[in-house]
């Protein structure tokens, strides 16, 4: 289809510049078009792969780190360490918990003792803001701080604030795309609407006295409509041309008008058939990030084979901690090399 819309829109040996856009655009949206057929067609086996491969290493892995959480939860409360040891189990504990509070391969047992950690600390940080709050508004208290807790206070400030700033700009660029494809979405429904009214205004059956062109036409419009319901740009453009062309409406070749709309036309439904693409591949949820141009199905099972490398070098790397986490001295060892 999208083939007999370029060679209709080719007419001259030479093409403007805006023509040739156009015409490459056309051959980027027929790949396209080709690809989601494939991606879909693949989705459910890839996603079956996946859950074959990843979710058992998955399932290990949360096991090991519920038993690190559970582990450095009851030495805490049962051994004496010092003030630094206590902050950096604390942050360890509550990074367990933070992986572990959505996960589906615990028990419910394991889910109610997750939980019980998350109150806890969520307690704790719900205090520590508490206290510096009153510590804030205490003017006296901060004049009589040293320089040593002035800077170290800035210090976490200025981490706390970067932290923030960073998951903003995580946050904003999300919001683009989302609008990005949004506006795609509505530029693509808006020019599948107007190719289709001017369709309908054409060939419109009930305007025909004529049974055998009524006929014909009734074929047309349930042509046009079938391909409005399905989203099919191309199919109409091709139509519009064609019924243009024979009512002499329009000359052989586009004119800059028809070319410019054409070209927002489907570079509106060019980013909205990327953003179906992107859509499948996330569905996979990879580790690492694939992109949706030229990316063909064998990466998709590499990246998954390599995620699942990984995770099993890291569900390695979390059971050879664990045995040191069954020890006091495992942990003041892990502690005093920055490996818990």
């Amino acid at each position: 289809m999208t083939s007999d819309l370029k060679v209709t829109i080719q007419k001259k040996a030479e093409f403007s510049p805006q023509q040739k856009k156009l015409n490459r655009l056309i051959d980027k949206i027929e790949q396209q078009k080709i690809s989601i057929v494939r991606w879909k067609n693949a989705q459910a086996e890839i996603q079956q792969h996946t859950r074959q491969k990843l979710f058992p290493v998955y399932a290990e892995l949360h096991t090991v780190l519920f038993q690190q959480m559970q582990q450095l939860w009851n030495m805490l409360h049962s051994h004496e360490f010092s003030k630094a040891e206590i902050q950096q189990l604390d942050e360890k504990i509550a990074s367990l918990d933070k992986i572990l509070k959505h996960s589906k391969s615990l028990s419910a047992e394991q889910q109610t003792q997750v939980a019980k950690i998350n109150t806890f600390y969520q307690q704790v940080v719900a205090q520590s803001n508490a206290k510096k709050s009153k510590k804030s508004q205490n003017v006296s208290l901060e004049n009589q701080q040293t320089p040593q807790q002035d800077e170290f206070e800035i210090e976490q400030d200025f981490e706390q604030y970067a932290a923030e700033q960073q998951q903003a700009r995580e946050q904003a660029k999300q919001q683009r795309l989302q609008q990005k494809r949004e506006q795609a979405e509505q530029m693509a429904a808006q020019s599948l609407k107007t190719v289709y009214l001017k369709i309908a205004a054409m060939i419109h059956p009930d305007r025909e006295q004529d049974e055998t062109k009524k006929a014909q036409k009734t074929e047309l419009f349930q042509q046009a409509s079938h391909a409005y319901e399905q989203q099919d740009l191309f199919y109409l453009l091709k139509m519009q041309l064609q019924l243009e062309q024979n009512k002499g409406v329009t000359s052989k070749e586009l004119t800059p008008e028809q070319v410019k709309f054409y070209q927002l036309a489907l570079d509106a439904q060019s980013q909205q058939l990327e953003s179906q693409i992107s859509e499948i591949l996330e569905s996979f949820h990879l580790a690492k990030t694939v992109k949706a141009e030229h990316v063909h199905m064998s990466d998709v099972y590499k990246a998954i084979d390599a995620d699942c490398a990984e995770l099993k070098q890291q569900l390695k790397w979390e059971k050879e901690r664990l045995k040191h986490m069954k020890k006091v001295s495992g942990v003041e060892m892990l502690l005093g090399h920055g490996a818990l």
